[in-house]
């Protein structure tokens, strides 16, 4: 049996001048263990649970953005399925923009840091193919959107 987790694509359009508006910046946390890899908030599926909802209760306990702070884009949804530590693991990402580009981030203990970035950043960061992959089909479908 895979272990299963879900999250959220937490991305933000920034406002103003500098830098331009309509600037799209994807959030990332820095995890506080093993090899401090970058991850957007994700998380296990608690028994009985649904998958959107465990995407939304990780990313409540492991950024502080709950149900009210995000929009849920419709049409999007990735699995990822890779191996840890010998064991089969699936993971869905769905994407969600943060409803006030200001809303403030709140790590848990899960996580010692915290980033917006751009896509080519984030993808530098996030370091794993797959979740560059996921990060630039994310990008894709919000392009796709606006026209």
């Amino acid at each position: 049996m895979a272990l299963r987790a879900c999250g959220f694509i937490v991305f933000r359009r920034l406002v103003g001048c500098n830098p331009p508006p309509g600037t799209i910046e994807y959030l990332l946390l820095q995890t506080s263990y093993g090899e401090h890899h970058w991850t957007p908030p994700k998380g296990h599926v608690d028994p009985g649970e649904d998958d959107l909802t465990t995407a939304l209760r990780e990313t409540k306990e492991e950024a502080g953005l709950g149900a009210e702070h995000l929009q849920v884009i419709d049409g999007f949804v990735q699995e990822l399925r890779y191996e840890v530590r010998g064991r089969p693991k699936e993971v869905l990402y769905w994407l969600a923009e943060l409803r006030n580009p200001e809303t403030a981030v709140t790590l848990s203990n899960e996580h010692q840091d915290y980033r917006w970035a751009p896509l080519e950043e984030a993808c530098n960061l996030a370091g794993y193919r797959d979740l560059q992959q996921t990060l630039r089909a994310a990008h894709r479908h919000l392009e796709a959107r606006q026209d």
